[in-house]
Order: C-alpha cells, then sequence, then structure tokens
C-alpha cells in the first residue's frame, strides 16, 4: 500500500476512534446525569409526599384532639397522640430527606411552626384535664393564635409549589440534555460515515493504483529478465577472469609467504645477535643468537628497553641510538657491552639500520657481535 494513503487511513480510522469514544463518552455522562436527575425527581416527590402526608396526620391528630376535649374519651386521647407520633417521625424523615433541598429553610419553619402547635395542643388538654370543658375553651379564647393551623397550611402548600417548580426545572434540564445528546450522537455517527466513506475511496484509489503497478511490473521484470541473461553471460566471463586472478593473487601470497619464511630463516641462522627496536628504543624482537648468548629467552626481552640487555658507553647526554633514529641514519661499528642473565658483561661491536615506514623511521634492526678485545664494562 503507497505509504502516504497508509497514513491517512491510519489517521482516518483514528480520527473515527477518537469520535467513537467520545460520543461513548458522552452517552455514559448523560446516562449518569439522567440516573442523577430521576434520583432528584425521586427525591423531590418523596419530599412533597412527606410534608402532605405530616400536614394529614397532623389535620388528624387536631380532629381526635377536638374530640378528646369534648368527650374526654380516652380513645380519642390515644388517637390523637398517636397521630401527633406519626407526624412528628414523618416529618423528622422529611427534613432529613431535604437535607440537600434548596428549600430546607422552610421545612424548619414548618417543624418550628408544627412544634408550637403541639406545645399548644398540650397545654390545651393540660388544661382541659384540669378545669373541664370550660378551662380548656377559656384557655382556647386566651391563645386565639396557638390553635390556627392556617399558617401551617400555607407553608406547606408553599414547599409544595416550590419543590413542583424544582420538578419542573429539572425536567426542562433533562430534556435539553437528551436533546443536546441526541445532536452529537447524530452528529459522530454522521462524521464516521463520512470518514468510512473517504476511508472506501483512498482503497479503491489504492487498489486501482496497485492494478496499474502491477502490469508495469510484469513489463518490467520481462525487460530485467532480459538484461539478467546478458548480465549472467557477462558475469560468467567475469567470473573466469576472476578465478585466474585469483589463483595468480594465490601464486603470489604463496611466493610472499615462502619469502617471509625464508628470511626468517635466514634471520635466525645468523651468529649475530640481532635486535629489532621501536623508535621508542622498546625491544620487538631477537633472534635465537640473542638467548644463546645471554640466556635471555626471547619473552623476557620483548617489550623492555633496550638498555636492559645492551648498554653503551656513555659519550655524550643523548643515547646514540634514540639520536641515531630519530635523524634516520645508520651506526656502524658501535661498542657496546650485552648483558647476560647471569649478569656476565660481553663486549660487542653494533651496527644499526633504520627501519622505514615509507619516509617515516618506525625502529631499527641492531646487530651485535663480540669484541674479546674490548674491556668488559662500558666506559
Amino acid at each position: 500500500m503507497n505509504e502516504n494513503i497508509e497514513k491517512r487511513l491510519v489517521a482516518i480510522f483514528l480520527l473515527m476512534l477518537v469520535i467513537l469514544a467520545g460520543v461513548a463518552g458522552l452517552a455514559l455522562r448523560t446516562i449518569r446525569q439522567s440516573r442523577d436527575k430521576s434520583d432528584w425527581v425521586n427525591l423531590t416527590h418523596d419530599i412533597i409526599l412527606g410534608a402532605n402526608a405530616a400536614a394529614g396526620l397532623l389535620h388528624a391528630g387536631d380532629a381526635s384532639m377536638n374530640a378528646y376535649l369534648l368527650t374526654g374519651d380516652t380513645r380519642d386521647q390515644e388517637n390523637y397522640r398517636a397521630a401527633y407520633r406519626a407526624m412528628v417521625t414523618q416529618l423528622d424523615a422529611t427534613v432529613g430527606t431535604a437535607r440537600s433541598d434548596p428549600y430546607r429553610p422552610d421545612f424548619l419553619s414548618l417543624t418550628n411552626l408544627i412544634g408550637r402547635h403541639i406545645n399548644f395542643t398540650r397545654s390545651l388538654v393540660q388544661a382541659r384535664e384540669q378545669g373541664g370543658e370550660a378551662a380548656a375553651r377559656q384557655f382556647a379564647q386566651t391563645h386565639p393564635d396557638g390553635s390556627s393551623t392556617g399558617d401551617i397550611d400555607r407553608l406547606t402548600s408553599l414547599i409544595n409549589e416550590h419543590e413542583e417548580s424544582l420538578l419542573r426545572q429539572r425536567d426542562h434540564e433533562a430534556w435539553e440534555q437528551a436533546r443536546n445528546t441526541t445532536r452529537v450522537i447524530a452528529a459522530g455517527v454522521a462524521v464516521n460515515f463520512a470518514l468510512l466513506l473517504l476511508a472506501g475511496l483512498l482503497i479503491r484509489d489504492d487498489l486501482k493504483s496497485r492494478r496499474i503497478a502491477a502490469t508495469a511490473m510484469a513489463k518490467a521484470n520481462a525487460q530485467l529478465e532480459a538484461k539478467v541473461k546478458e548480465r549472467t553471460a557477462e558475469l560468467l566471463l567475469s567470473n573466469q577472469s576472476l578465478k585466474k586472478e585469483n589463483m595468480e593473487r594465490r601464486w603470489s601470497w604463496q611466493a610472499l609467504d615462502h619469502q617471509f619464511r625464508y628470511n626468517e630463516l635466514i634471520v635466525n641462522a645468523i651468529s649475530e645477535m640481532i635486535f629489532v627496536v621501536s623508535k621508542a628504543l622498546n625491544v620487538s624482537r631477537v633472534n635465537p643468537a640473542v638467548t644463546h648468548a645471554t640466556q635471555w629467552e626471547a619473552q623476557d626481552l620483548v617489550s623492555q628497553p633496550i638498555d636492559r640487555v645492551l648498554q653503551i658507553p656513555a659519550d655524550g647526554p643523548a643515547n646514540p641510538i634514540s639520536s641515531a633514529l630519530n635523524e634516520g641514519r645508520e651506526l656502524q661499528e658501535g661498542a657496546a657491552v650485552v648483558l647476560a642473565k647471569s649478569g656476565a658483561a660481553i663486549p660487542v661491536r653494533f651496527n644499526l639500520i633504520p627501519l622505514r615506514d615509507g619516509n617515516k623511521v618506525v625502529g631499527g634492526v641492531l646487530t651485535a657481535r663480540p669484541w674479546p678485545g674490548a674491556p668488559a664494562k662500558p666506559a
């Protein structure tokens, strides 16, 4: 697939996934908010029902209490007390339910009014029990405000109006939210369908391009096959030539290897001591004559300074070998002493030939032969 088309398709599908995720997230949020609003609606209905139930129990208790004031029947007394207890329980439950209600102060006012009314009825019943019906009637006449339930009914009606307005407000919010969610979901689905159509067009164009490319590839393969045959014939000729060159090169390497071995045999066969030193005057190689004369093994001297085994009389501040290597000149018939492993000093005459890599001196070959007539120690 064309890389550009592939990137576009990936971008389209990623955008579709983002839209789907956004729509799903919006739907889940709407469901959660709808559930919360449903809980609020149920709570509001419970508050309305609780307030009306408390008002109804208050009126039922008042009716039983008025009957008790007239008759003095204990059954009426039990009825109004039971009604008041149920009213207080219902009112407490409703106030607890309305803990997060914006109109909770109205419930607190209703509780205070009902509390005053219950206190009034308790005093009225006490007057009835102490002085009879006439005393109760006189107490009611002297406290006309305490026996009225009009304020309680008006406050209950006001609470119902407030809660019903909350219901209408929450219903409207839920309707608006549902409408907006529907619009967003519809827009997301429409955009996804458009993106799917665009992806289909891109895939169709890519397939068409593939067919054209396949036809061109077939033609190119036919031309390539003909060229391959031509190149194969050329490679066969080149291969034969390379085999010949490789054979000649192998003969050349064999000749060099033989030459190296011959040179090594020649160096090892020389009776004079041979030291190959670096420009820093460290020994890099010795021949068997050195080991025979000094009893030093090659591994004892390699990488060691040359003055460990070869000492030159000090004619000046500089080492003559170091000076010769730095200047790139030879030394002939120099006097020196070779120190054997046992500590014996062997007087020698030495020659130095610089080793060059191109125009650069990289070391030197130092040959030494015993010189019996010389003193045993360097001056």
